[in-house]
């Protein structure tokens, strides 16, 4: 349903785009038809590509979302700039009309295909700079957090974090591949995959997950909101029988040496719909030294606070993925990306190695990062 309302919204908005980008630029019925058909179709593939994967599996999205998502993302910066370009727009229009009052056709024009002009090549210029970014390398990033009352023998006890893969249509398994041969690169004493996995049922991605089973470090993981879109208890099954351990709002000691930490882990916020939500308490049980949560959404951080865990890893947010989204991102969490603290909990929240939707991210590339205790 969230689908069909988004692609009713995108349906709606591409009449704007038709305003200004077709109706405003051409004179002829004949253009007019021509604008029209190229600006209809790739809206079709983004509508395809929002509501069908459910009904058609994800071999058969791969012919439509592709076209239909990189679509999504140059609408919403054609979107943008032309809005911006309202402005001007708006400070010319006396300019548009002749002295005696009457509108001027040809400065009219001039000005509505200049802005055209300017918003295609920008909107293309962005998208294929962020799609470069989304299907490049990700970052790897590291970090040290200061924890109190962790013992000393742990100081520089590395975990490597990922989140957000998103196989599906459009990422497959070449990119578990990358993802698994630079976390063991980095030779963490710990892998911690924090959600969203896959957008897909095993049957038809477990292939494409396959690569996971080979970290040569050992990987905890917890559900994530997508999870449970893809069917959650078969893909924990198909994980464990890779190797990977699955924390079911439980929490499990790690060892170094003679010292010891607790590592946590909860369900997504979104398993309360499916009769699996996030049950704090029984996560933190027993626990005992210092306490490293995970926690797919950083929403998820007051409850920890108010518990003194020492430090949550998060994903969820894809860091906004596509600028300027990530001040929506932030109304609904209490970061978006990187560390920060609530109360005395450090959170630490990653951008994610995938992509959701538009295989594109401006001003959030995508990151692995090896988090040092210390």
């Amino acid at each position: 349903m969230f689908m069909v309302v988004v692609s009713i919204g995108v349906s709606a908005l591409h009449l704007y785009l038709w305003q200004r980008l077709v109706r405003d630029t051409t004179r002829t019925v004949r253009a007019r038809r021509i604008g029209t058909g190229l600006l209809g179709l790739p809206a079709l593939f983004s509508v395809a590509a929002l509501v069908l994967p459910k009904f058609v599996g994800v071999a058969a999205s791969e012919w439509f979302a592709w076209p239909g998502f990189l679509w999504l993302a140059v609408f919403f910066y054609l979107l943008l700039i032309l809005v911006v370009l309202e402005l001007p727009r708006l400070a010319l229009r006396r300019w548009t009309r002749a002295d005696d009052g009457e509108p001027d056709e040809g400065r009219r024009l001039f000005l509505s295909r200049a802005a055209a002009v300017v918003a295609g090549a920008a909107a293309g210029g962005v998208v294929g700079y962020g799609t470069a970014t989304a299907l490049g390398t990700p970052e790897l990033k590291r970090v040290t957090v200061p924890i109190r009352g962790l013992a000393s023998g742990l100081g520089g006890f590395r975990i490597a974090v990922v989140s957000d893969i998103h196989l599906g249509p459009i990422l497959g398994r070449a990119h578990t591949e990358r993802i698994v041969r630079m976390i063991n690169e980095t030779k963490p004493d710990l892998v911690a995959m924090v959600g969203d996995l896959a957008d897909g049922t095993v049957e038809e991605l477990g292939r494409a997950a396959e690569p996971l089973g080979d970290l040569t470090s050992p990987c905890y993981f917890v559900t994530g909101n997508h999870e449970y879109y893809s069917g959650y208890q078969p893909w924990v099954t198909e994980l464990e029988r890779l190797g990977l351990h699955y924390l079911h709002n439980e929490n499990t000691q790690i060892t170094h040496g003679p010292n010891v930490f607790t590592l946590a882990g909860v369900t997504d916020v979104a398993g309360k719909s499916y009769g699996d939500g996030p049950d704090m308490d029984r996560a933190l049980a027993g626990r005992v030294g210092a306490t490293v949560l995970l926690a797919h959404q950083p929403v998820q951080v007051s409850d920890a606070a108010k518990r003194g865990v020492d430090l949550q890893l998060s994903g969820h947010t894809h860091g906004g993925q596509l600028w300027p989204f990530h001040y929506v991102v932030g109304l609904s969490q209490p970061a978006v990306s990187g560390l920060s603290k609530v109360d005395s909990t450090w959170l630490y929240v990653t951008n994610g190695a995938g992509a959701w939707g538009p295989p594109v991210r401006v001003g959030a590339p995508p990151d692995i990062t090896v988090v040092e205790l210390g």
